[in-house]
C-alpha cells in the first residue's frame, strides 16, 4: 500500500460516477489480512494506480491490471500491485484498476471500459501504442466481459473520452471464474464472441474450483477461430497470484511473458481498431 501511495492515481470519472448512489471516497482497507492480503472494499470512486517502467525497458504496450477477490473484495496487492511490479520488469506500463466493490458487476464493467477509453485517450502521455487487460479470478471475469462487450454502450457517455474504443488488443486470463454460468455450466451468456475478439491467453489448474471457466472460455474462442492459447496445470488451486511455493504461481509468468511478446509484436494497426 505504501508502494502505491508513490504513484500516480487517475480516478477515471470527473463528474457524477455513473450507476453509484454513494458519494466518492477513498477505499476501505478491510481487516482480513489472511494470506498476507491487503484487501480493499466500498471502491465508490474508480481509480488507476500506474506503474511505469524504466525508460530503457519500455516497449510501449500498457496493460490494465484487475485484481480478483470475487466482486467483494480487490487482492489489490497480490492480484494487482505485486503483478504490476512484474509487468514494469517486462518493460510494460501498468495501470492496476480499482473497480467497484462490493457486488457491483455492472458498474465494474463501467468501470473497465472507461478505464481502456481513459487510456488510449492519453496514450501518447504515457508512450504507450497497444494496449491489454490482465485479470485474476473476478478479475479474469472483468477482463474477459471487457473483452468480448466492447461494441456495447453500458453507461451513458458524457465526454470525449467515451468516444474512444473500449476493445483491448488483447488479455490475458489467469484462474478466472464465472465464465461457465450458462446452462449446464456452459459460457456465460453475458459473453457474446466475435471475429472482433482480440486474442486471449488462459492458464488455470485441474483443482480449481473455478477451473471449468477457462476451458469453456477456450472452447468458445476455438469455435469462432479466435486466437487462444490455453494452459492447465493439475494443481495449484486458486489464487495464488505469482508468490513462490505454488507449482501454478511459478509456472505461469514465464507461459504469459512468452506469449505477450508473440501476441504483441504480432498486432498490428487494423487489428489494434
Amino acid at each position: 500500500m505504501a508502494l502505491a501511495q508513490t504513484r500516480d492515481t487517475l480516478y477515471l470519472w470527473t463528474g457524477k460516477v455513473p450507476g453509484e448512489s454513494l458519494p466518492k471516497s477513498n477505499p476501505v482497507q478491510t481487516d482480513n489480512t489472511s494470506g498476507n492480503v491487503t484487501r480493499l472494499t466500498d471502491v465508490t470512486n474508480p481509480a488507476l494506480v500506474v506503474f511505469k517502467p524504466q525508460t530503457a525497458l519500455s516497449n510501449n504496450t500498457a496493460v490494465i491490471v484487475c485484481p480478483g477477490g470475487g466482486y467483494n473484495i480487490l487482492a489489490i496487492d497480490k492480484e494487482g500491485y505485486e503483478i504490476a511490479e512484474w509487468l514494469n520488469n517486462l518493460g510494460y506500463t501498468a495501470f492496476v484498476l480499482q473497480y467497484r466493490v462490493p457486488q457491483k458487476q455492472a458498474e465494474a464493467l463501467y468501470d473497465i471500459q472507461r478505464s481502456i477509453r481513459l487510456v488510449r485517450t492519453n496514450a501518447s502521455i504515457w508512450g504507450v501504442e497497444k494496449l491489454g487487460v490482465l485479470g485474476f479470478s473476478a478479475g479474469g471475469s472483468l477482463s474477459a466481459r471487457a473483452a468480448t462487450r466492447f461494441n456495447e454502450d453500458t453507461y451513458p457517455k458524457s465526454d470525449q473520452i467515451d468516444q474512444a474504443s473500449s476493445r483491448p488488443d488483447f488479455g490475458l486470463l489467469i484462474y478466472p471464474a464465472y465464465l461457465d454460468n450458462g446452462e449446464n455450466r456452459t459460457l456465460t451468456p453475458e459473453l457474446s464472441i466475435s471475429e472482433d475478439t482480440p486474442p486471449l491467453f488462459i492458464f488455470g489448474t485441474a483443482d480449481d474450483t473455478y477451473g471449468n471457466s477457462g476451458l469453456v472460455m477456450a472452447g468458445a474462442l476455438r469455435d469462432h477461430k479466435i486466437p487462444v492459447e490455453l494452459h492447465l496445470l493439475p494443481e495449484g488451486g486458486h489464487g495464488y497470484g505469482l508468490r513462490p511455493g505454488n507449482i501454478a504461481a511459478e509456472t505461469w509468468p514465464d507461459l504469459a511473458e512468452k506469449w505477450l511478446e508473440t501476441v504483441t509484436k504480432n498486432l498490428t494497426a487494423e487489428s489494434r481498431k
